[in-house]
């Protein structure tokens, strides 16, 4: 098989329209991406004082709608795969099922199943009440929802993988038994937290293997674009950044964003010679580096 890449994309602000966030998609297609992730946003609230002293909740959604852009790709690109994210956070088990039946109607067939984050100010995931607290339970729950909707699959689910430990794990060795519940409850595909150095990602495909889990493993990377992000991106997604890579930009922090793209087309032709046959690429919402390292690598 011809590896492949595939992109994860996050929902446009408000304010974009669609032609302006397919025309952002729309240069990736010249290399066959077999599918397109669209992330998914908890709904925040904010409390506004009242004149009469009390307070009352509002809704605030910056984004567009997972749904909505789903759809859209879905009408522009028929031929590439649209994966949404479908979290425990935020969601009770009955607005879960509701979201199943809309992506059953959508024609989607491949969903990628996450816990979710906390929100901000909590210290720890709070579930909805009825909802649920782990991800190996949610994917449980669709395995579930397809056996009383006809028995038959539905729905290909995808999970999350740690090479470096998710940062709530008190280790790595659980961290794989947590990856394991995901999959034998019924997951079909483990892609992985972005990182930067490959031989993490090789140690951890042996240890996930050694642990007895079979399903494709497929690496997750993002190319650097910033001297911030060498702060940013550990902070937001508990992962290592390698000393090689934070001096040359410590020294060229002008150069950083040629220098990410380096970096990461140096890790895809060595996953590539390494016989990956996949590589998912976190595009956060910059399309021209990633872009760039297609052309090179694919």
């Amino acid at each position: 098989m011809k590896p492949f890449p595939s992109l994860e994309i996050v929902p446009p602000l408000k304010g974009i329209t669609k032609t302006e966030l397919l025309d952002s998609i729309r240069p990736f297609m010249e290399f066959g991406p077999r599918y397109i992730n669209v992330t998914c946003h908890r709904d925040e609230y904010e409390f506004r004082a009242e004149p009469d002293g009390g307070y009352t909740r509002h809704l605030l959604r910056k984004r567009i709608s997972q749904t909505a852009v789903c759809a859209a790709v879905q009408a522009a690109f028929p031929d590439v795969e649209v994966v949404p994210h479908l979290i425990c956070g935020g969601a009770s088990a009955d607005l879960i099922e509701a979201q199943l039946q809309d992506f059953k109607f959508m024609g989607i067939r491949n969903i990628l199943v996450l816990r979710g984050d906390a929100l901000p100010g909590e210290k720890r995931f709070t579930p909805e009440p009825g909802g649920y607290a782990r991800a190996s339970e949610l994917v449980a729950a669709i395995r579930r929802f397809e056996a009383a909707n006809g028995g038959k699959r539905l729905f290909a689910l995808g999970v999350g993988g740690y090479p470096e430990k998710h940062f709530e794990s008190p280790n790595p060795e659980t961290d794989i038994q947590y990856l394991k519940e995901k999959v034998d409850a019924g997951a079909d595909q483990i892609i992985t937290q972005m990182f930067f150095d490959n031989a993490v990602f090789y140690d951890f495909v042996a240890r996930c293997r050694a642990a007895g889990i079979t399903i494709p493993i497929i690496p997750g990377i993002k190319p650097l674009s910033s001297a911030r992000q060498v702060d940013l991106l550990p902070e937001s997604f508990s992962i290592d950044i390698p000393v090689a890579l934070t001096a040359e930009i410590a020294a060229h922090p002008d150069k950083a964003y040629e220098i990410g793209q380096e970096w990461c087309k140096a890790q895809c032709r060595d996953l590539l010679a390494h016989g990956v046959e996949e590589i998912h690429f976190y595009t956060m919402g910059r399309s021209d580096n990633v872009i760039s390292v297609l052309k090179d690598c694919f």
